[in-house]
Order: C-alpha cells, then sequence, then structure tokens
C-alpha cells in the first residue's frame, strides 16, 4: 500500500472500476479485471509534484488542481498538505480554498471513504470539522473524468491515470470513450484518452503531470495523442523510471513520469532513474534534475537536455537520455536517408508456399523471376538459394494467363486457395496477382538488401541479379555509391540509428522496418572526401565493421565514448 492517508476499497485496487461511462443514460454496470491497478510510492508521488510545480511557496489557493483517477488517493493527499503550508505561507484561510482541488473518483463507496479521510486530514492540520466537511464534500466528485468533468480550466492535472486496455473495457463503453477522445486509436490504453481530456483542459501555462506507462511515445496508437501534444503543448521533462522501485507490487509496465506544459515548445529534459533514486530526497532529485548543471549526476540518475522535440505524429525514440540528446543533435545536422535514396520492401504474395518454387521447369521461364530471400544473405553477399517468384505481372501489369498455358494451368490447379486470399476476394477478376506489383526494373538495379529481423543491421549489395522477397528491405540510389553508403549503414552509427527508432521483438531481435530505415540520418553523398568514400567502401567489401565506424564516427563528428554511453554499451 502506498506511503499515505488514503486506503483503497478491494472492490476498486486503487483504480477508477468499474469503467463505466453515464452520459444521459448509464451505460452497463460491467466490473473490469482490476489488471491495471498500480499503487504509486509516496516518494514518486513526492517527486512529480515537485516536477510539477505544485509546491507549497507557490500560491497553491488560486490554483485548481485536477486528480483525475483518485483512486487509492496516493497523490490526494500529498496535494492537500501542499495546500495547506501554502495556505499557511500565504496567510489565508483553508475556508478560500473550495475551488483549489477537484479529485475524481468513479466508485461511489470509494469517493464516500476518500471523502471521510479528506476530512480527517484537515482536521489534523487545524480546520474546524464544519469547513472539512465542507471541503472534502468540495473536492471529492464521485464521476468519471473523461465524461463528467467540467468547463474549468486547472492550473495543474497530476496523477496516475488508469492502465487498462480499451478490449477490457464493455464494448458500448468504449465506444463512447472513442467518440469523446480522438486520440483514442487502434488498441489504445485508456490512459490515452486521459492524456487528450487533461491537455484540452490546461490554461495557459497550465501543467499535465502523469506518471504512466510510456508505450503510446512509440507506439503507433499512440500518434495522434503525439501529433496532439506537438501542436500547442510542450514537452518539458521526461522521466524514464523503468528500473526504478515506482509502484508497490510489480507492473508489467514501462513507466515514465511526464510533465508537459500549454505553451509553446522549450527544451526538453531527458532523464531515467534506477533503483537508486528512492534513497534521494524528492525535492533535491527534482532539483538535480531541472537544473543545467555540469556537477556529477547522483548515481543511478542520467540526464540530457533536447533542444529541438520530435513534430507531428512521430514517435519519441526515448530509449535513454544519451541517446535521445545524440539522436536529435544528428537529426538537426544531417538530412533523412530518404533524401538521396529510396527504402521499399519486397513482393509478398499472399501465398508463399504457392508463389515460390525452386523449379526452373514448372512454368514458361518468362514467368519466373530470381527471388532472393534473407536466407540468402550470407557473408555480405548474396548467395541464391534458387528459388523463383513464378510472376504474374509483365512491364504493363497482370499477365494475360492465355498466353502462358503452363502458368496458365499452374495458377488454376491452384485457384480454389489463390481465390481465398483477401487481395483476391477484393478483385475477382484478378484472383492470380500477388499482393504486391513487380517493378521489373528493379531486378537489374544495384541495390542494399537488409534483413527484416536481425540482431544487427547488415547491408548487402545485390549487383543487378536478383528481387526480394519481403522479408527483406532494399535501398536504391542513384546519388549513392552503394558499398560506400553500405559502409555508413554497417557501422556502429547506422546500427544506433536502428536501435533508436526501431523495437525489439522477443529474443532480442530488432525490426528493420522500412519507416525506421527511411528516418536514418546520412551526410549529403557529394560532401564525403575521396578518402572517408574509400574507408567506407573498403570496409563495407571486407565488413569491417570497427574500420567502417572509425570512418562514420569521423565524418559524423562524433567521439566513440558518446556513441557507446548512447547505445548503453
Amino acid at each position: 500500500m502506498a506511503d499515505n492517508q488514503f486506503s483503497p476499497s478491494v472492490a476498486t485496487r486503487g483504480i477508477q472500476l468499474p469503467l463505466i461511462a453515464p452520459l444521459r443514460q448509464p451505460l452497463p454496470m460491467t466490473a473490469v479485471e482490476p489488471k491495471g491497478v498500480v499503487y504509486t510510492k509516496r516518494w514518486v508521488v513526492e517527486l512529480l509534484l515537485d516536477l510539477s510545480g505544485y509546491t507549497p511557496d507557490k500560491n497553491l489557493v488560486d490554483c485548481l488542481a485536477i486528480e483525475p483517477a483518485a483512486g487509492d488517493g496516493a497523490f490526494l493527499g500529498p496535494m492537500i498538505e501542499r495546500l495547506v503550508e501554502s495556505c499557511r505561507k500565504l496567510g489565508r484561510s483553508l475556508s478560500e480554498c473550495q475551488n483549489s482541488l477537484i479529485a475524481y473518483e468513479l466508485d461511489e463507496t470509494s469517493a464516500a471513504r476518500a471523502r471521510a479521510v479528506v476530512q480527517d486530514l484537515l482536521v489534523v492540520h487545524g480546520a474546524k470539522s464544519a469547513l472539512a466537511k465542507k471541503l472534502a464534500d468540495a473536492w471529492v466528485v464521485n464521476g468519471d473524468y473523461l465524461l463528467d468533468a467540467d468547463q474549468r480550466q486547472a492550473s495543474f492535472i497530476i496523477g496516475n491515470p488508469p492502465y487498462v486496455r480499451l478490449e477490457d473495457i464493455p464494448e458500448e463503453t468504449a465506444s463512447v470513450y472513442r467518440s469523446a477522445y480522438p486520440t483514442m486509436r487502434g488498441r489504445a490504453d485508456l490512459y490515452v484518452a486521459f492524456f487528450e481530456a487533461a491537455l484540452r483542459q490546461l490554461k495557459a501555462d497550465g501543467v499535465c503531470a502523469f506518471i504512466c506507462a510510456d508505450r503510446w511515445m512509440r507506439n503507433q496508437y499512440g500518434a495522434e495523442l503525439r501529433q496532439l501534444i506537438s501542436s500547442a503543448y510542450s514537452v518539458e521533462m521526461l522521466l524514464s523510471m523503468h528500473h526504478a522501485n515506482a509502484f508497490d507490487d510489480d507492473v508489467d509496465a514501462y513507466p515514465a513520469i511526464t510533465v508537459i506544459r500549454h505553451a509553446k515548445q522549450r527544451s526538453t529534459i531527458v532523464a531515467s532513474a534506477d533503483q537508486e533514486a528512492e534513497h534521494i530526497q524528492p525535492s533535491q532529485l527534482a532539483a538535480t534534475l531541472q537544473t543545467n548543471s555540469r556537477d556529477i549526476l547522483p548515481q543511478g540518475i542520467h540526464r540530457a537536455e533536447v533542444h529541438t522535440w520530435f513534430k507531428g505524429s512521430a514517435p519519441w525514440p526515448c530509449h535513454s537520455p544519451e541517446q535521445l540528446a545524440l539522436l536529435r543533435r544528428l537529426e538537426d545536422q544531417f538530412p533523412p536517408l530518404e533524401m538521396n535514396a529510396k527504402v521499399g520492401i519486397g513482393v509478398a504474395t499472399g501465398n508463399d508456399r504457392i508463389y515460390i518454387t525452386t523449379d526452373a521447369n514448372l512454368v514458361e521461364p518468362s514467368r519466373l523471376l530470381k527471388l532472393a530471400l534473407a536466407k540468402d544473405l550470407a557473408d555480405g553477399t548474396v548467395r541464391w538459394s534458387g528459388h523463383y517468384l513464378v510472376n504474374p505481372w509483365n512491364d504493363d501489369g497482370l499477365v494475360n494467363l492465355k498466353v502462358y498455358p503452363k502458368l496458365q494451368a499452374y495458377y488454376e490447379q491452384h485457384a480454389e486457395a489463390l481465390k481465398k486470399r483477401h487481395t483476391a476476394e477484393k478483385s475477382a477478376d484478378k484472383w492470380y496477382k500477388t499482393i504486391d506489383r513487380v517493378n521489373h526494373t528493379l531486378t537489374h538495379t544495384h541495390k542494399l538488401y537488409i534483413p527484416d529481423i536481425k540482431n544487427t543491421l547488415e547491408p548487402v549489395l545485390d549487383r543487378g541479379e536478383t528481387y526480394p522477397h519481403h522479408n527483406l528491405y532494399f535501398i536504391q540510389s542513384d546519388e549513392w555509391d552503394l558499398e560506400v553508403l553500405g559502409g555508413l549503414l554497417l557501422s556502429k552509427v547506422g546500427q544506433f540509428f536502428v536501435e533508436s527508432y526501431g523495437v525489439r521483438m522477443r529474443g532480442g531481435y530488432l525490426r528493420f522496418q522500412a519507416q525506421y530505415l527511411r528516418r536514418i540520418r546520412v551526410p549529403a553523398p557529394k560532401s564525403l572526401s575521396k578518402i572517408q568514400a574509400h574507408e567506407l567502401r573498403d570496409a563495407f567489401r571486407l565488413r569491417d565493421r570497427p574500420r567502417a565506424t572509425k570512418a562514420a564516427l569521423d565524418l559524423y563528428g562524433i567521439n566513440a565514448r558518446t556513441l557507446e554511453a548512447a547505445l548503453e554499451h
């Protein structure tokens, strides 16, 4: 249980449950499995309040502060204590604080219990019983913040929103939430709506400070929320707490404290804290994080200041402060790969068992296309394994099967399976087409191949001999010497970009997707000296990653120690 004055009910266990959304007519009261429960430790609460600026030295009486998901009151108790202290410092009466706090609690029993505890806490701090009851009734609202919040603008919205996936909420209720909060897309968590609701309720220069799972910062379902934030808000602090003891119980989430201000984007402090952070006074830790000092940071604390933040819906690759600081620096200095190269993926068929063969006599020779598979890339070369694509395309589009009797017979032999594919159901008269159209000019073009799933970035040159399968990405360029570009990508700097943008799967393997490869920063091809190009070309040919890395570090103006710190080696 959190170190505070409040105790959650067994039924709600610290979050707003059941997740119902009463509008004009109540929605079904279906309880949600309480797996989104988290008990925030007291030191984390105090740290978050300090980082948000909700401190007793401020005039908290005339500010409206909102706790949107009160639950066990982990935040409400300390907020009341700070409000009382602010009153004392200002020489103001608690009777003036009726409009200073609002805490929403969906469960009626928990709300009643919270009011009782608030009353007791205020009495301990010197309030008369009648005033304590009046304030408790005003501050603790039995309702759903997402649908019941009033129109008053807030200076602070602070807390730990519920960790509940939308599929765990009754469908009718989830649909109401989706309608009310357009940032909730795909398989979003409910906390996305809490972010949107809070941000929209902030007054100018107001602050939203949450501790929450950080998946939305990188995943597709957080794209609309990131777009909203970049449109009118400033990300002031992003404190990763993956390895800190932030909660009383182990949770299957990677939490981060995010402080967002309703103001034009300024510089952002990106930091991380591990288990040692619990032994630092929260006020001292907050001051350390917020002060741009060259003093040695406490053990377990990492910090970097980023002067430009991400725009639009682009993911926030915040794996470590050092990594993000270097990434933003390189993004500001160098253009993305896609400026001078094309990045794509090989052909998807919808049924590889039928469309891929090693039988060179299966159909007409002109209908067989030499296909490169991921397993064909070995020792930095393409070693074709003899696989062909049974190709239904020519330069003008789908071939006329009547012109190719063997191809027609083969496809008709497998017509039942081919017609069941989604791509065939959409175009019944084109039932034999592959999902992707074949671009025949790509076959004869020099290109770099990159396997989709790999532990390290391993570009391999194809000299216009094969066509890529859909588990291979390709890079083609008329401006780059592809062996020079291959040397850059082979280096640890190339690896750094994919580590920053990409995601790791189970087993530790990286996904090398086109969306990540396109964002890799590279210098303009003509900006390289002959010596730099020669070093990278030779390193690529010899598969000499250290040599490629040394040349790349010189080209990007990075020292080895900075890169190693960014890669967390």
